[in-house]
């Protein structure tokens, strides 16, 4: 790890006002600095900015710098929110880690975390090994000649599906950003990951009332039960009246470049009946335009059974 400058600022205006990168739980930011990932030269300790606080009255509303075991654990906080926050990291770390500095938190790519190999986020232009590499943990959706590493955050999921939004702050004002649109795919420019302009700060998450979000889920695949970043995860909502699907929200993750909507299973799961035999022949549609690579051929076939299996979980 380099030398760097500290500082603690204990007003938003302060923050903004500093150039430097921004340190809330230090769970991503602290493991790339000792790797030499990122060499910021002065790091801001936000930790004392009011940033908190979570608000169930008419939606959901969760401050940035909320810990994620707190906002797991919060009444009236969705069950997919909640479930996809219980399987990320370890308790220790969701102790310490923070809804903003998740949703921002990097790849865990192998290649992206060793910088004595090439790698087109890091160093722009440098090459992509992972496509031709060991890839059995990268994305078969939303890739590119370029980059092929898949989104890490487990909530990031469950918030896309419930067309969640980010408020941000920045010396320009403030903006709010739904959380779809954040997130960019690599292309051709891997290295610019979201819409989070210089000198911006995530303040808080807004989830919009959906009442029937209350029947929803999170399942998640992985090697191991605990502290395992997904092989594939789906997060799912359904408003089921009369044993028929009135509408559904479904999103996956560990398989795309991004937290992935699947606005096109949704279209196939409405107005059917919530059968096993409709949540398969809507996962068929999941697999549309993937591009497996040589050690995640089995990532297709496993997507569709996550989805038929969140979607049963879901709708009981």
């Amino acid at each position: 790890m380099r030398q760097f400058e500290f500082t603690a600022p204990d007003t938003v205006e302060a923050a903004l006002a500093t150039p430097g990168t921004f340190l809330a739980g230090g769970t991503t930011l602290v493991d790339l600095m000792k790797l030499n990932v990122l060499t910021p030269q002065h790091v801001l300790d936000i930790n004392e900015l009011p940033l908190r606080g979570i608000d169930t009255s008419d939606g959901l509303r969760i401050g940035a710098l909320e810990r994620m075991s707190d906002i797991a654990a919060h009444p009236g906080v969705y069950p997919v929110i909640s479930r996809a926050l219980l399987m990320s990291a370890s308790q220790q770390l969701r102790n310490m880690a923070s809804i903003g500095g998740n949703l921002l938190q990097r790849t865990r790519c192998g290649y992206f975390r060793d910088v004595a190999m090439p790698c087109n986020k890091r160093v722009p232009g440098s090459g992509c090994p992972a496509i031709s590499g060991a890839n059995r943990m990268h994305a078969v959706l939303g890739t590119s000649d370029s980059c092929v590493a898949t989104h890490a955050s487990d909530v990031a999921v469950a918030l896309v599906a419930l067309d969640a939004e980010i408020r941000l702050a920045g010396s320009e004002g403030a903006r709010t950003v739904r959380l779809a649109d954040f997130y960019r795919l690599p292309g051709d420019t891997p290295d610019v990951e979201n819409d989070l302009r210089p000198g911006e700060l995530i303040t808080e998450v807004v989830v919009p009332r959906l009442d029937w979000a209350e029947r929803s889920t999170y399942v998640k695949v992985r090697d191991r039960q605990s502290y395992e970043f997904a092989l594939t995860s789906a997060a799912v909502a359904l408003d089921i009246q009369d044993s028929q699907i009135a509408d559904a929200r479904v999103a996956v993750g560990g398989v795309a470049t991004v937290p992935w909507r699947l606005s096109s299973v949704e279209a196939a799961l409405r107005g059917k009946p919530a059968t096993v035999q409709t949540f398969e022949e809507a996962a068929e549609v999941a697999v549309e335009g993937v591009k497996p690579l040589s050690g995640n051929s089995f990532k297709p076939s496993l997507l569709k059974r996550t989805i038929v299996r969140a979607l049963i979980e879901g709708s009981r």
